[in-house]
């Protein structure tokens, strides 16, 4: 056990599966978990348990109601890989007072993680998160970490088996149409990546002159032939494939734990994840002509802003992460929160990234105006101006990672890629903002050991040259 190398990253704490993902150090987290929910008198409420497709992950995820059992905790056990937003719907409608999924979400298959949530179904906030790893830290020894066998836990009651599926599709039916989809008679191909998302979206529709082909649905914990189990362009082949074999309306994906999406469109384009933000607040601002605040990471399109200033509505930005993100979103009773990643969260639902709930909107958004997300996307274009977007992730050496930051420092550059800099802010990573509204980002992940470098501009072109000269600045 060394629960001095587990720091809550981005979403929860990742590592790689026997290396520093071991069940001593999974046991950890359970107890400062446990020790957090003690000290703060959430002792009568249960806990869910969750948890995805991933190696080991049914193991893991028991080795946590042991050690919430041994502290007296009640503890409600998922009985079958679930969504981590299935997951945190449930504690929203079961009155828990929080949840731990077990998922490294859109890592490579070596890896698995742990995510807490809140009883509002969310990321904890990062004041929580300190609370649990300053717990966390202050374990000494295996002798620290109190346990008792699933079998006692059962019989003392302590521990009740759930199916979170039927509560949250049922919800989730409230939100969408779904009758109208059913009947729109489209094609439709969804890809779960092999993850726990496998299943829900075909299931939601089924029934109907629409038809749903599933790929890559079955469990496959290694994610044979991609690299991460992450819905970007190349990860999406079979997709693409199966979208124009099929002659689909729409492909649409989700990662391993099914928060985020990705999505084809019918003619096999790759919409970013910028666009695909930038085409569900036009579905709420325009379509169904709904207002409301919306939230945005930093590395979120710009389109953002000149959506919000053409349909009056305000925008607020966070940095990245939905430990920032749902606390604004909750403050301000927010239409939509989403970040660059491909996780967006919507009002009437928990503030939490849905991929499922996002891949429907998408669909409802095509239906209802009879376009292709691609003609969508141009009629966008007409109101705030061409926007592209790319990103790339650098693997580094992380004892390297002063150097780059010394490279970074002042004095900053007065222009990239021949682009006058108007402004640099540090308010996650380093951000140049540059003439014209272009932009650069260059931030280090939360999770993995990756450099990730952003770029938006008005052509496919400038922004490549972007990427490359922001890379070039780091020195890696």
């Amino acid at each position: 056990m060394e629960p001095d190398k587990i720091h809550f990253g981005t979403d929860g704490w990742r590592a790689i599966i026997a290396d520093d993902y071991t069940f001593d150090n999974v046991r950890a987290c359970a107890q400062g978990v446990a020790a957090y929910h003690v000290a703060q008198g959430f002792q009568d409420d249960p806990i869910i348990v969750g948890y995805d497709t991933r190696f080991g992950s049914t193991e893991f995820a028991d080795a946590v109601v042991d050690v919430l059992a041994g502290n007296g905790l009640k503890v409600l056990r998922c009985t079958a890989a679930a969504p981590t937003p299935a997951v945190g719907y449930n504690l929203v409608t079961r009155g828990a007072a929080g949840g731990i999924m077990i998922t490294a979400s859109h890592n490579p298959s070596q890896w698995n993680g742990f995510k807490y949530r809140t009883r509002t179904g969310g990321s904890a906030p990062p004041e929580v998160l300190v609370q649990v790893e300053d717990a966390i830290h202050r374990l000494k020894s295996l002798e620290d970490i109190h346990r008792m066998s699933l079998d006692d836990a059962r019989t003392a009651g302590l521990v009740t088996d759930i199916d979170p599926a039927p509560s949250y599709l049922t919800h989730i039916a409230t939100l969408v149409d779904l009758e109208a989809l059913r009947s729109a008679g489209c094609q439709v191909v969804v890809d779960p990546m092999h993850g726990a998302g496998a299943g829900y979206f075909a299931g939601l529709l089924s029934g109907g002159a629409t038809k749903v082909l599933e790929v890559r649905g079955t469990v496959n914990p290694s994610f044979p032939d991609m690299h991460n189990p992450e819905p970007i362009e190349h990860n999406l082949v079979p997709l693409r494939d199966a979208v124009l074999q099929s002659k689909a309306l729409v492909g649409v994906a989700m990662d391993g734990d099914a928060d985020r999406v990705g999505a084809i469109d019918a003619t096999g384009q790759y919409l970013t994840s910028l666009q695909v933000y930038a085409l569900l607040a036009y579905y709420f601002l325009e379509v169904r002509g709904l207002r409301g605040p919306i939230i945005k990471s930093l590395t979120l399109s710009n389109m953002i802003w000149r959506l919000g200033e053409k349909y009056d509505v305000p925008v607020h930005e966070t940095r990245v992460g939905f430990k920032y993100i749902a606390p604004v979103m909750i403050e301000t009773d927010a239409l939509m929160g989403g970040e660059e990643s491909g996780g967006y969260a919507f009002k009437g639902h928990i503030p939490e990234r849905d991929g499922v709930l996002s891949a429907l909107y998408l669909l409802d958004l095509v239906a209802r105006t009879g376009k292709t997300l691609s003609q969508n996307m141009e009629e966008i274009y007409e109101l705030v101006g061409p926007h592209h977007y790319d990103r790339t992730d650098v693997v580094f050496d992380g004892a390297l990672r002063s150097d780059v930051e010394a490279r970074l420092s002042e004095p900053y550059p007065t222009n990239i890629a021949g682009v006058p800099i108007v402004g640099v802010d540090t308010i996650d990573g380093i951000r140049y903002r540059m003439e014209g509204e272009l932009w650069s980002v260059i931030r280090f992940s939360g999770t993995e050991p990756l450099l990730r470098i952003y770029a938006e501009a008005p052509t496919p072109e400038q922004v490549q040259e972007l990427l490359a000269a922001t890379r070039a600045l780091t020195g890696v």
